[in-house]
């Protein structure tokens, strides 16, 4: 349930989208970062806040990249060939070790989605899913 008080020269929302000034008050919308003007608008329902009410607070961001040995397996094997390709958490169904490589293919019209084939990095099991 939503209650709002007007005012002339202030608008209060009390929402369940209220508590966090990074999201629109109104609709929930994730709101833009800060531009030239005073006001921060949301895309969605057009509610205005003012950058004021944003300022002092501090936004941490960062990127963490896998490492390339851990995201990525070539696996010989004694039959010479070798798995190349991303390995994922997907447990095996045959030997229900966790690591699976696996690569798609367009094998239905292109208005379809695309087969997934994964191969277990330990057993070689292969596993398919259309998707």
């Amino acid at each position: 349930m939503k209650h709002s008080i007007r005012n002339e020269t202030k608008r209060i929302a009390m929402s369940c989208f209220g508590g966090d000034p990074n999201f629109c008050a109104e609709c929930g919308t994730i709101l833009p970062l800060p531009g030239l003007k005073n006001t921060v608008t949301c895309a969605r329902c057009n509610f205005s806040i003012s950058v004021q009410e944003l300022a002092g607070q501090v936004i941490h961001s960062s990127v963490v990249f896998n490492s390339l040995e851990s995201s990525s397996v070539s696996v010989d094997t004694e039959g010479g060939s070798e798995l190349k390709g991303p390995v994922i958490d997907k447990r095996c169904s045959r030997c229900n070790k966790d690591g699976m490589v696996y690569h798609t293919r367009q094998m239905r019209s292109a208005d379809e989605g695309q087969t997934v084939f994964y191969t277990c990095i330990h057993c070689r099991h292969q596993e398919k899913e259309d998707s």
